[in-house]
């Protein structure tokens, strides 16, 4: 019997580590019997949302030097932010994002954008996954909400 990923099994299919900072809209408490490190939502749209809103968050941080423009604003400065090379190959990760998003690793892309960021959200889903479990209207309902709250 194949094993459900663990990001599908928390409804946290981007896998966001646990912070007790964040109060994700959705969030569960930790659970050490099933999970400590990574954060669990009661519903996979709430943790769609969570990763869509801290791949928006990310616009606001130094990006990489000769990278697109100001600020996190390539597939390179967000996924490696998103998944540092010390536990994934990110080089990988990259290229299959920007093949799935359509633009060149360091190419300027408009993060913001609902297409966007339903294809990096997808992307990640995919990666961290080896699916994508969701209907396109629950990742699209879990961006929207991250594109129009100002809460976590």
């Amino acid at each position: 019997m194949p094993t459900i990923p663990r990001g599908v099994r928390n409804n946290n299919p981007g896998n966001i580590e646990y912070d007790p900072r964040n109060q994700w809209q959705g969030q569960l408490a930790p659970d050490s019997a099933l999970e400590e490190r990574f954060a669990r939502f009661d519903t996979a749209e709430n943790g769609i949302r969570a990763l869509a809103k801290l791949i928006l968050a990310y616009r606001s941080k130094a990006g990489i030097p000769h990278a697109g423009d100001a600020g996190v604003d390539t597939i390179r400065e967000v996924i490696s932010r998103w998944a540092p090379g010390v536990e994934n190959d990110t080089e990988a990760y990259i290229n299959a994002l920007a093949a799935g998003v359509g633009a060149q690793p360091d190419q300027p892309i408009d993060i913001a954008d609902r297409k966007t960021l339903i294809a990096l959200t997808t992307g990640i889903i995919l990666h961290e996954n080896g699916t994508v479990p969701y209907a396109p209207s629950i990742i699209y309902a879990g961006v929207q909400r991250a594109l129009t709250s100002l809460l976590l």
